[in-house]
């Protein structure tokens, strides 16, 4: 590999990067590939490296999701057990609960 595509194509490193850098990465690949002008390999290589980092991006993103549905569950659970056991919901649960509802 030469050291001038090093330079232009971001290497997509071991799984453990923050969101932010692999979605950094991903803007700056898609910028490289949108501004064109590169050879069709150099392209080809740039389009591989940008949809494992879409891919990647996406899979921090899915446990982000799942990782706030288990806190709304058992926040979900604590509240309806403390309202089984005759305690008041504080006014920040009793928001959060109104906004479960609406959705």
């Amino acid at each position: 590999m030469s050291a001038k595509r090093d330079e232009q194509s971001p290497r997509v490193k071991p799984q453990g990067e923050a969101f932010e850098e692999l979605y950094r990465k991903l803007e700056e690949t898609v910028e490289k590939l949108e501004r064109g002008g590169l050879p069709l390999e150099q392209s080809i290589a740039l389009y591989e490296e940008g949809m494992e980092l879409a891919k990647r991006c996406q899979a921090i993103l899915d446990r982000a999701e799942q990782r706030i549905a288990k806190l709304r569950d058992s926040f979900g659970q604590g509240a309806a057990a403390r309202e089984a056991a005759g305690e008041e919901e504080t006014e920040e649960e009793s928001l959060e609960l109104e906004l479960e509802e609406e959705e």
